[in-house]
């Protein structure tokens, strides 16, 4: 296979069926086959990436699901952002994210800034 930028849907199931070949094959990554399978991975991701994007979380529900996964309760964040009710309010979606709080979110919980911003 020829490699080139991918620019239609038939161009991409094409990719998409070569590299399962591929990969059935178990060709090694060292080889020429494995190195244009790699570069081919490339041109699928960045087919993927512009026609099919990965919208970002609500920062709130990411901030849920972080504090969920750390096994944190809303009063853990007491004292680090606000008082109870306003860590309430906060994760309840009645007051309005910060930048400064943004920033306690990212540095504590390991959120990354462009989830917060989005």
């Amino acid at each position: 296979m020829t490699l080139k930028i991918i620019k239609t849907k038939k161009e991409y199931l094409a990719y998409l069926n070569w590299v399962d070949e591929l990969f059935d094959s178990k060709i090694s990554p060292e080889s020429q086959e494995g190195e244009k399978l790699q570069v081919a991975l490339l041109l699928i991701k960045q087919y993927e990436d512009a026609h099919f994007p990965i919208p970002y979380p609500d920062p709130i529900d990411a901030i849920r699901a972080k504090m969920e996964e750390k096994g944190l309760k809303n009063k853990d964040l007491v004292g680090k952002i606000g008082s109870k009710g306003y860590v309430s309010a906060l994760l309840n979606k009645r007051k309005p994210l910060s930048l400064e709080l943004a920033k306690i979110f990212h540095r504590e919980l390991g959120i990354p800034a462009d989830i917060l911003l989005a």
